[in-house]
């Protein structure tokens, strides 16, 4: 792999509504380009828009993935017929039985488990690539805490790019392998993902054909959370749900799901309804519930110690922003203990038969202790984001749960143990 001198295009860049960048602090604007922080504040970039009429009808008879929305994204308008994962349209389920368990009249699961490496990430490496692919890019890198680095491996295999995936060395073994199988330039750092992230951005300087899909890249590629927001509004039938529970990592998904909301019912595709938006962390990582319980609205990093390893990035860029949304929207940000993670997992499966990554773990957690605690409305429309599989985290449960019994193959033996219970 080597590095190019100039990755810009010598055509102009088609990022269909796109026009340009701009800063989420001070609002200077610079051409859309490979550009993360803005020159004038270093604040950070994100993307603006110039908005076509965009109807339903438009939205439905599209792609049954994410490209549906492509006139929301920037991203080309043939962005489908190019090799790609097609991630998106996943699962709105009604889950009545957990919502007897948390004691909820309306509660609904967005289920990510089913994307192509079965974590909400490929939406988000999906547009960073189209966006990568239109600004000379040549080679789709990250560093990660698990999930990315499944997604953006297996992105570049179907592209026919080249990979390189950065991840602490201490990642769940599921999540280091079904990143390997891909076979691109996996490399173990050792530290935590904070350190991983510093030496990517250091790498991103460097070999200017390597995008970086959450440093140099990361406007477009923070644009992929939308879907998640869209598509809920679609499933409940182009209507914003009450209230929406959401992991917080970055912070990214968050505020990006808000901002799905609010582009929507701008654009007359919904009815502008109140909403209020919460984020979920694990309580060994949790700088932004800390900031939000404190009223303060600077978030002090942490060092993080949790089985949420996914969530376990103790220096979150969109920390700030996660806190200006739940506020806004009369929200909150709460966290959990390793011990209720599990119970979360637990619960979700045996009640609706989802097995969820640890993440999914805090948000179920999370909604009950917001409900038990008084935050969250129990009348209202509820959503809870589900955003990977819990096969990539096997060693978070594999010590609480297990067969009941070994028995010798006799039939009294089995009604033997059911009748123990």
């Amino acid at each position: 792999m080597t590095s190019s001198v100039d990755v810009q295009t010598t055509t102009p860049l088609d990022l269909g509504p796109a026009r340009a960048l701009s800063c989420r602090e001070c609002g200077h604007r610079i051409p859309l380009a490979a550009e993360f922080a803005c020159a004038e504040c270093f604040g950070p970039l994100e993307v603006a828009y110039e908005f076509g009429t965009i109807t339903r009808a438009d939205i439905e008879a599209g792609p049954k993935s994410i490209w549906r929305y492509r006139n929301l994204l920037p991203v080309p308008a043939d962005v489908d017929s190019y090799p790609n994962t097609d991630p998106g349209l996943t699962r709105l389920v009604k889950a009545d039985r957990l919502a007897a368990a948390l004691g909820v009249r309306s509660l609904w699961v967005k289920d990510d488990t089913g994307n192509p490496t079965h974590s909400f990430k490929d939406r988000v490496v999906a547009v960073a690539l189209a966006a990568a692919r239109q600004l000379g890019f040549t080679v789709l890198a990250c560093p990660s805490t698990g999930n990315l680095a499944n997604a953006v491996a297996a992105a570049a295999a179907r592209a026919g790019w080249e990979s390189v995936v950065l991840i602490p060395s201490s990642l769940e073994r599921a999540k280091i392998l079904t990143t390997a199988v891909y076979d691109g330039a996996l490399i173990a750092v050792d530290g935590n993902y904070d350190d991983v992230n510093r030496l990517a951005t250091e790498l991103a300087a460097e070999h200017e054909d390597w995008a970086f899909v959450n440093v140099n890249v990361r406007p477009y590629y923070a644009e992929g959370s939308k879907t998640l927001g869209y598509e809920v509004a679609e499933q409940l039938g182009w209507r914003l749900p009450g209230q929406v529970v959401v992991p917080v990592a970055s912070g990214s998904q968050l505020t990006k799901v808000d901002k799905a909301f609010r582009e929507l019912g701008e654009l007359g595709l919904v009815e502008p309804t109140p909403y209020r938006v919460f984020g979920a962390q694990a309580t060994g990582c949790s700088p932004v519930a800390a900031a939000f319980k404190s009223g303060e609205d600077v978030i002090r990093p942490v060092k993080p110690d949790t089985i949420a390893r996914s969530l376990a990035i103790g220096a979150p860029a969109d920390g700030p922003y996660v806190l200006d949304s739940v506020r806004r929207t009369n929200g909150a940000v709460e966290d959990v203990t390793d011990a209720e993670v599990v119970e979360g997992i637990r619960l979700l499966a045996r009640t609706e038969g989802i097995f969820a990554e640890t993440a999914g773990g805090v948000t179920v957690a999370t909604a009950k202790k917001l409900i038990e605690t008084g935050q969250l409305d129990p009348d209202a429309e509820t959503v809870l984001l589900i955003t990977g599989d819990g096969l990539k985290t096997l060693d978070a449960v594999q010590d609480h749960i297990g067969p009941r019994a070994t028995i010798p193959p006799s039939a009294a033996a089995v009604r033997e143990v059911l009748n123990r219970g």
